[in-house]
């Protein structure tokens, strides 16, 4: 995901003069060639990821199109006031892009993982959050992203994802859904760098007798809600899924959007990850496992509640 985004940045960059980045001490190499392009658009500002957003903010005001970049935990949790405040509150187009969200950085611990952050960042106004699905989905929300005018998360994995999409999704749009495979009575939900991992987990669901749909819900904030009337009237079992807290996340979105509007909610689970810092030593894979969010075992959760 992360090469996807810094060659669709320089692309967008070539184009595009308003685009400046913003680095928090990160991605040196992978910027090479949007450096070697664009010298005087490119600043490395160091472990200072709150006086980094602010910059961005003051740019952004300025008239210039700022894309913040590093890992998860850094420039969302540790520069949240700015984001709030500097970027939100004045309603300025900042592009906060994360790399490593959920498990990505599963082996250098809870310092590094982020499970948190899209509960905070959908709970701020003014702020559009989007987790694409793959690479692909990258380079869409960045497109779609430097075209509005609001402050923007963008949640990305970190490297070695599949693919799901052959090319750049032309009916991307924030705020719409996309349909990966129709199915009947089940309808999987992913948001972010879950969905091959759900898209597996729908196989073995097919396998097992049930045709799922997959769906990639790359905007958690705003909703898709026209999917989401026509999936509570279709389906008989609704699954969100997302490598982040049960408490907040994608789930929680929908699940308030659904009391919101008198929909059965019963129709509804969630799967995430639970509320306790991950401990354990191991990769994306292994923690996957250990929390129930691989392929298999959410395969088997869902399986259990249609029993």
């Amino acid at each position: 995901m992360r090469n996807a985004f810094a060659d669709e940045l320089t692309k967008l960059g070539d184009t595009d003069p308003r685009v400046v980045m913003l680095s928090g001490d990160i991605g040196n190499r992978l910027f090479d060639k949007f450096k070697a392009a664009h010298p005087k658009r490119f600043f490395n500002c160091g472990v200072a990821e709150q006086n980094m957003t602010g910059v961005a903010a003051g740019m952004a005001m300025s008239g210039m199109r700022p894309v913040t970049y590093t890992i998860t935990p850094f420039v969302t949790t540790r520069c949240l006031e700015q984001i709030r405040t500097d970027a939100c509150y004045h309603e300025a187009p900042v592009m906060v892009v994360a790399v490593g969200a959920g498990l990505s950085y599963a082996g250098l611990g809870p310092t590094h993982h982020s499970c948190e952050d899209i509960a905070f960042l959908r709970s701020i106004p003014n702020m559009v959050v989007v987790c694409p699905g793959d690479a692909w989905e990258v380079r869409a929300a960045l497109r779609a992203g430097l075209k509005q005018d609001n402050p923007m998360y963008l949640r990305m994995g970190k490297k070695g994802e599949a693919t799901v999409h052959d090319d750049v999704p032309a009916d991307f749009v924030i705020g719409k859904a996309l349909v990966i495979k129709p199915g009947e009575k089940i309808a999987l939900l992913s948001t972010g760098n879950m969905l091959p991992e759900v898209i597996e987990t729908g196989e073995i669901l097919n396998a097992q007798g049930h045709a799922p749909e997959v769906v990639s819900f790359h905007t958690v904030k705003p909703l898709d809600e026209d999917y989401l009337t026509a999936a509570f009237e279709k389906f008989d079992r609704i699954i969100t899924i997302e490598e982040h807290s049960l408490i907040g996340g994608f789930g929680s979105a929908v699940a308030e959007w659904a009391v919101d509007r008198g929909k059965d909610t019963r129709k509804l689970t969630r799967i995430g990850t639970p509320d306790k810092f991950f401990k354990k030593s191991g990769e994306q894979e292994y923690a996957r496992e250990q929390l129930g969010i691989d392929a298999r075992s959410m395969a088997a959760t869902i399986a259990a509640t249609l029993a």
